[in-house]
């Protein structure tokens, strides 16, 4: 599935972001034009996509973000948005008229949510509006990015706006030779205990996670991956592949933490197969030097038999950052 970045322009500045020089950097007219949305599309569909997912930044940045999500699905894909929920009001008067009878099979809204205390309240605010108004569209996805970390405020979201029962999880990840929040490698266990102790109160709410990417198998023991099986119905994976990323000026890469790493032009792909080969054999490449995050991963038999990745690579590539380039030059940030 193709994720598209309608705009890298971001409202927010969440200390745990991995794509804060993607946000930053970006130049006000730095938003996905009409043509190259129509090319993206023709080019996954033909691939055998049905699903496409539209980022940011904060994708309602976009002025025609409305009118690209109606094209999508017209071409009968299914959108997913990833959004803080900070929307402007022209834009979401735009949203709630426009999209009121879109079968809820075709949408779905991501709402990355953040702890309220640690939010302005005018954000809480709009936040808020636009969960409540987009309920039967709308689930969670947190980011854990410090231990002791309050999932309190996710369970009292679901509740309050009646949103759907599933919090996607996710990892704060290092940016390669950047400093952001992010859980450590040596503090995954910790993470995972937390996690596990939190479930029963999930379960008491019949509110289930899923991971997002980048958890290693490795940091639960073997009775809290019991857990964590009975608790998704086994629908769990420690897995992590390259994740499609196309940015709006049609660069694209594997995934956000490796943004800054063999960058290409869509338009330099005939086919969505000859691109997904390209980013998998460069993942395979980079996983040569470095299994995972631990050195263990090297020969960790859950790596080798393709049950867990070895956590996210952004963690093994921030250690190459500064040294000498003695290893493959796909390990080193692109010049």
């Amino acid at each position: 599935m193709a994720n598209i970045l309608l705009t890298q322009k971001c409202i927010r500045s969440c200390p745990y972001c991995f794509a804060r020089k993607h946000m930053h950097d970006a130049p006000p007219e730095d938003i996905l034009k009409w043509e190259d949305l129509i090319y993206i599309v023709d080019f996954f569909q033909a691939g055998g996509d049905n699903s496409i997912s539209l980022l940011g930044g904060e994708p309602f940045l976009h002025p025609e973000i409305v009118d690209y999500i109606l094209y999508i699905i017209s071409r009968g894909m299914h959108v997913t948005v990833f959004t803080s929920g900070v929307v402007s009001e022209k834009i979401f008067a735009q949203a709630v008229d426009r999209l009121a009878d879109v079968d809820p099979g075709m949408l779905s809204f991501v709402v990355n949510l953040n702890n309220p205390k640690d939010t302005p309240f005018s954000e809480n605010e709009t936040i808020g509006r636009f969960m409540a108004t987009f309920a039967r569209f709308t689930c969670l996805s947190i980011n854990v990015y410090k231990l002791k970390f309050d999932y309190s405020f996710a369970v009292a979201a679901i509740n309050k706006y009646g949103l759907q029962r599933h919090i996607r999880l996710g990892l704060a990840h290092p940016i390669p030779g950047k400093k952001n929040m992010c859980i450590k490698p040596d503090q995954m266990s910790l993470m995972a205990t937390e996690l596990i102790d939190y479930l029963p109160t999930l379960e008491a709410f019949n509110i289930r996670v899923g991971f997002d990417c980048g958890v290693p198998m490795c940091a639960f023991t073997d009775d809290q991956l019991g857990k964590l099986f009975r608790h998704t119905g086994g629908m769990m994976s420690f897995r992590c592949g390259s994740a499609i990323d196309i940015g709006p000026d049609m660069e694209v890469w594997s995934c956000f933490p490796m943004s800054g790493y063999n960058k290409k032009s869509l338009f330099e792909f005939k086919n969505r197969q000859e691109l997904c080969e390209y980013f998998d054999s460069f993942i395979d490449t980079v996983r040569t030097e470095t299994g995972g995050m631990y050195q263990k991963c090297d020969y960790c038999d859950n790596r080798l038999r393709h049950l867990c990745s070895g956590g996210c690579l952004s963690h093994a590539l921030n250690n190459f950052v500064n040294e000498a380039h003695i290893r493959n030059e796909n390990v080193y940030p692109s010049k």
